[in-house]
């Protein structure tokens, strides 16, 4: 993957879009790996926010989180 650049225009907007295509493509890998196993993605990655210190970093993530697995039911 080193090889790959991904290089990112500074531009907000740009990188709210790109966000917002990291979010549905983590939902599509959801649901393409099963229910067992995006559960388990998704138990592991809510130990990880616990384990965040600072609080605001951890509510991006919780948000984050939370818009994944609401896509993921749909």
């Amino acid at each position: 993957m080193s090889l790959n650049e991904f290089a990112t225009d500074p531009n907000v907007e740009t990188l709210a879009t790109e966000i917002a295509c990291l979010k549905a493509t983590l939902t599509m890998i959801l649901k393409a790996l099963g229910q067992a196993d995006a559960g388990k993605v998704v138990l592991n990655l809510e130990k990880f926010i616990a384990q965040i210190e600072d609080e605001q970093q951890a509510e991006t993530f919780r948000t984050t989180l939370a818009q994944i697995k609401q896509a993921y039911r749909q």
